[in-house]
């Protein structure tokens, strides 16, 4: 087996352990819960292709199916709802994630646990955890337990959003691709209530009133937004310098890895040398700067070959290659085929 380098993130405690794959020494880290990860990480987050999962691909997956699910799943052309029924997310599953979204999802884990890589982070969910997957987020469930239950919805592209523009609460606005809270009962309570007061306004008829709902989800956006605001006030308070700066590269990185290729840009825009820049992410982190740029920029153009039309050339001006031979070298060099190939095999 090639032996690859293993990535960790949001570090509690360290040690080390010998793979019983490879036998090589690999550094085991805990976080939400322990997890011993394997030699293959690396590999499996590289190289499988996202797939988009959009309103189409939604509907086709779950039409064959509405006759199971249909007390459970409400759809039309502008929302989605979810409630709590594990049979969704199963046939999701069957899709060979990870799966890439062109919209906002907003959600409750009611019961049981998850674990997910979210943007190239590890992350286990639990009970009472509120969820926001944004435009541009990579999914990538790894593990559902089979008391799974998730109330939530997802405002596809031309949801008419009740914000002047500008306005969209903060959290929303595309400065987070995604965050997870775990909050208290009563804050789960508010927005399961909410989100019970939408279900019942979708089917009260087949020609809801519109305005009503795009209010209750402007309520469920704010929430969502004051509550994110007050975690994040007090991880700022805790969390180590070092930590700060590995999760704010991190989510530049997914926000402009197609315009900037090199550290140099993310260290201007954090006001650090990029020196020290490239020494704490690979602290922090246990590889380097270039690497998660790398890992992120490919995912990128793996997304634009399997779903769209657009030639390898216009892609690598796109993403601000300075040619498509050194485009398609760089591919290789990183995956082990050209993009002509990756996308004939996609």
């Amino acid at each position: 087996m090639q032996k690859y380098d293993v990535i960790f993130i949001v570090t509690l405690s360290v040690r080390m352990k010998k793979c019983p794959f490879c036998s090589i020494d690999i550094k085991i880290e805990h976080h939400f819960a322990e997890n011993d990860y394997l030699c293959q990480q690396k590999e499996l987050i590289m190289n499988r292709q996202p797939q988009l999962m959009d309103v189409s691909r939604m509907r086709d997956i779950l039409t064959p199916h509405l006759s199971q699910i249909r007390e459970h799943v409400f759809m039309n052309s502008e929302l989605t709802m979810i409630r709590g029924d594990h049979t969704v997310f199963s046939l999701l599953m069957r899709q060979r994630p990870p799966f890439t979204i062109n919209d906002h999802r907003l959600g409750i884990i009611m019961s049981g646990e998850v674990e997910i890589n979210i943007n190239l982070q590890d992350r286990h969910l639990k009970s009472g955890t509120l969820v926001y997957f944004g435009p541009g987020t990579i999914i990538h469930p790894k593990r559902l337990s089979p008391d799974l239950r998730i109330f939530g919805m997802g405002l596809f592209s031309n949801f008419p959003m009740p914000f002047a523009q500008g306005q969209m609460p903060s959290a929303f606005n595309g400065q987070v691709r995604d965050f997870q809270l775990l909050v208290s009962e009563e804050d789960i309570a508010i927005a399961r209530h909410i989100l019970d007061t939408i279900w019942q306004t979708v089917h009260v008829t087949d020609n809801y009133h519109r305005p009503t709902v795009t209010a209750l989800v402007a309520a469920q956006m704010h929430h969502y937004d004051q509550l994110f605001h007050r975690q994040s006030d007090q991880l700022a308070s805790s969390r180590s310098r070092e930590q700060s700066i590995f999760d704010r590269f991190l989510q530049l990185v997914t926000q402009h890895c197609a315009e900037h290729h090199q550290i140099g840009y993310y260290a201007d825009r954090m006001c650090l040398t990029e020196r020290y820049l490239s020494t704490v992410i690979r602290k922090t982190s246990g590889t380097t700067a270039k690497d998660w740029i790398d890992r992120a920029l490919i995912t990128r153009i793996k997304i634009e070959l399997r779903h769209t039309d657009k030639p390898a050339a216009q892609i690598a001006d796109e993403m601000h290659f300075a040619n498509p031979s050194f485009f398609s070298k760089y591919f290789r060099r990183l995956t082990g085929m050209t993009p002509g190939e990756y996308k004939s095999i996609s």
